[in-house]
């Protein structure tokens, strides 16, 4: 089941390699690149001009605003306590409740991130490679390690450039 006749796709998304990619119940924006070995779970929301590369997992309860990019092997998290079964019965839908998540607009995650459930990253925010996110990053931040610490402000690199 690569892309779910429930995905809602817009107008110009580039799925590359469409039979590795596993894809349902989620809305894509228009112009939004998404790269191969990409699972996105129901009930999530990718914007606008996105690039989301491969190996990554976003999964239920996820929004990517616009102009998002998403490196490769981000993992995205929804549940805080996870547990297989309630008192030897496997749980099912019915036995937790998803935390969302938000990226917001223009910002970067890079490869290997791990985002927690219940944040929020804040617009054109950086999240370094291999980081581990537990809380809301700021705006403009620049976050890096194991667990996240804000390293600085975006604005200023790019204003050396």
């Amino acid at each position: 089941m690569p892309i779910a006749p429930d995905v809602k796709l817009g107008s110009g998304v580039k799925v590359h390699h469409p039979e590795l990619v596993n894809l349902y119940g989620c809305q894509i924006g228009d112009f939004t690149k998404i790269g191969a070995f990409v699972e996105i779970q129901k009930n999530s929301i990718i914007g606008n001009t996105c690039k989301i590369s491969s190996h990554t997992f976003i999964c239920e309860g996820v929004t990517v605003e616009d102009e998002v990019f998403v490196g490769h092997g981000v993992m995205f998290i929804n549940d805080r306590y996870p547990r297989a079964s309630n008192g030897g019965t496997l749980q099912t839908e019915e036995d937790w409740a998803v935390v969302s998540t938000k990226i917001k607009r223009g910002a970067s995650i890079g490869s290997g991130a791990i985002i927690m459930c219940g944040v929020t990253v804040g617009e054109y925010a950086m999240v370094g490679a291999g980081a581990v996110v537990t809380g809301d990053v700021p705006d403009h931040a620049i976050v890096v390690g194991v667990p996240f610490r804000v390293t600085g402000d975006i604005r200023e690199k790019e204003e050396m450039k």
